[in-house]
């Protein structure tokens, strides 16, 4: 029997009813139905610490890092939901990387595995601002760069995916929502096809 995939969705954002914490909610629900695992940290919720000390920093992560590693387990992909906030991901987040993704580096535990060594890396931004606006600034090609392709040559990813959704606001229309909703799923499917290539997604069937 193969291996069930296993995905973990990191969500971060500190309002509950958010399109981020929908948009990852979504995911988790799309991957679900397909029989694939899910585990969804929502760091907000958890008060998560995304101090890093200098005890870290030379090799030995906290408690609740290694508790973390524990309850995430053997993970296929890591998915990061995020809005961006002045060009970059929340402050949380960006700890969570440099706490929880650090320690899974041979420096962070001493020996000579990487925990993320071959998975993969999913990314769903969104943000209030234009595409076109993100992208005359260079937001959007400084994240590839910074979160795609430098996490993927530190981290040892396989592969890493990201999908962007722009116009995200308060003014936002219920229809708007809906599509981007539809947009989170559509890309759940192609993550889930890019690891199983011989599943066939004209079967996916919604609840």
């Amino acid at each position: 029997m193969s291996k069930t995939i296993k995905h973990a969705v990191i969500v971060c954002h500190p309002a509950e009813e958010s399109f981020t914490l929908s948009a990852a909610q979504r995911y988790a629900e799309t991957v679900s139905a397909r029989g694939q695992e899910v585990v969804v940290r929502d760091l907000y919720r958890m008060d998560f610490d995304p101090i890093l000390r200098d005890e870290e920093r030379s090799g030995a992560p906290g408690e609740d890092v290694v508790a973390e590693w524990a309850l995430l387990g053997d993970v296929d992909v890591f998915v990061l939901v995020y809005p961006i906030w002045f060009g970059a991901p929340p402050a949380m987040l960006v700890g969570y990387i440099d706490r929880v993704f650090g320690a899974g580096r041979e420096r962070g535990f001493g020996g000579d595995t990487n925990l993320l060594e071959g998975k993969r890396l999913v990314s769903l931004t969104s943000s209030g601002s234009t595409r076109a606006w993100l992208n005359e600034k260079g937001v959007l090609n400084s994240l590839r760069t910074v979160y795609d392709r430098y996490l993927s040559d530190v981290f040892g990813f396989a592969e890493t995916a990201r999908y962007h959704f722009d116009g995200v606001g308060p003014e936002s229309t219920e229809r708007d929502i809906r599509i981007h909703l539809k947009t989170v799923e559509d890309s759940a499917r192609e993550v889930m096809s890019r690891l199983q290539p011989s599943w066939d997604q004209t079967s996916y069937k919604r609840n």
